[in-house]
């Protein structure tokens, strides 16, 4: 037995410094299922490589945390990351995410700080495209940068449209509660 009783300490520094080679066409699949890319030919994602970067977390790990720098957009190639919120202590389970599911794209417009933290549930891996990467990406290709914005604007408009859809059921909700406790 070793001198650390056996134990083994996973770092996922190590592993993103030594990054493996991305599965290309696993990759292309999943760019193409995300709607800032669906515009794109094979061409153009392969474009795209130049700019994706690969990392890997550890089962517990912080990706990042709630009031960081919003830098990137985060596609998950394996595991399960959990997007979680702190309001007044209380921690909010926004989402869970899953293989070939991304999250973090309102980075890639606006670079405000994070407004929940992102956290591996499992090994995971990623595959990132960092907001100054993309810039210079769109500044070098503007047609293809024409169609990532139009992307993220169909993402925006889809969740806009949910969380008012989430709202109206929710003043239903409180509407047919008040109404029933003044029946009374």
């Amino acid at each position: 037995m070793n001198g650390n009783n056996g134990n083994v300490i996973h770092s996922s520094f190590w592993a993103n410094v030594f990054k493996t080679p991305t599965d290309k066409s696993d990759l292309e699949k999943a760019l193409l299922s995300i709607p800032l890319f669906e515009e794109f030919s094979s061409r153009d994602i392969a474009l795209l490589y130049s700019i994706i970067h690969n990392r890997s977390y550890i089962a517990g790990e912080y990706i990042f945390y709630q009031g960081d720098p919003g830098i990137g957009l985060y596609i998950i190639r394996e595991g399960e990351v959990i997007i979680q919120r702190n309001v007044d202590g209380d921690i909010i389970s926004l989402a869970t995410c899953r293989k070939d599911d991304f999250f973090g794209e309102l980075a890639l417009v606006d670079g405000e700080k994070r407004s929940a933290s992102a956290i591996a549930q499992t090994d995971t891996r990623l595959a990132v495209i960092f907001k100054p990467d993309l810039d210079e990406f769109i500044e070098k290709y503007p047609k293809k940068g024409i169609k990532i914005l139009q992307g993220i604007s169909k993402i925006i408009a889809v969740r806009l449209r949910k969380v008012n859809e989430d709202y109206i059921d929710l003043q239903s909700k409180l509407k047919i509660k008040r109404e029933g406790n003044y029946g009374t």
